[in-house]
């Protein structure tokens, strides 16, 4: 068999994540009714995870540090926000969706 894709990968990686997330809210007694509309879809889990791993890198590390800075300019979080998942549609434009629903709820402490 092949070995699948990366994307492929992360999206079911993403799957087992949520899986997860959904069999824990339902043990603690949560009803599924209230909470499943709030959980994001895989792919937007999936660009929360690239968004995660890229905040660690070398180019990502120190313009974050910068936006998010007190003395930052105003609206410099959201500026960086829009960047990094500009440039995650821009690697995987199957994502593309996904990035640009979460832009409009980006939250600037995340």
């Amino acid at each position: 068999m092949a070995e699948p894709t990366t994307l492929e990968r992360l999206r079911q990686d993403a799957r087992d994540e949520l899986s997860a997330l959904i069999e824990l809210r339902c043990r603690l007694g949560e009803d599924p009714w209230a909470f499943l509309p709030e959980l994001p879809s895989v792919d937007e889990q999936v660009v929360a995870t690239l968004r995660e791993e890229r905040l660690h890198s070398e180019r990502w590390s120190p313009a974050r540090a910068r936006a998010y800075h007190p003395t930052a300019r105003r609206g410099a979080a959201e500026r960086f926000e829009f960047e990094i998942l500009r440039d995650i549609a821009l690697d995987h434009p199957e994502l593309s969706t996904a990035v640009w629903s979460l832009l409009g709820r980006v939250p600037t402490a995340w």
